[in-house]
């Protein structure tokens, strides 16, 4: 399969707890070297390095925002249990 992107074994990347996510200016400001003497294009290490960064922040921010939705979720319902015992017991549900 010629220029196709090799992937990690077992599917996943691992990175330190020292890594620092990507901000936005830092995706828009990325410049890669040029391809080696005879061929045309990108340094494709570069690019593919790259882009396994944007997808492991990409998937941090996905998994954050899905455990923020769980959390509002949780928080809403105990919301909504507690105005309800409220409304009961000041005799507001009959």
């Amino acid at each position: 399969m010629p220029n196709q992107r090799p992937f990690p074994a077992g599917g996943a990347t691992y990175r330190s707890a020292e890594y620092a996510g990507l901000l936005p200016w830092q995706v828009r400001g990325r410049r890669f070297r040029r391809a080696r003497l005879g061929r045309r294009g990108l340094a494709a290490d570069e690019v593919y390095a790259f882009l396994d960064r944007v997808a492991g922040d990409l998937g941090a921010l996905r998994d954050a925002l899905a455990e923020s939705r769980r959390e509002t979720a949780r928080v809403k319902g105990a919301l909504r249990d507690w105005q309800s015992a409220q409304a009961r017991a000041r005799g507001y549900d009959r």
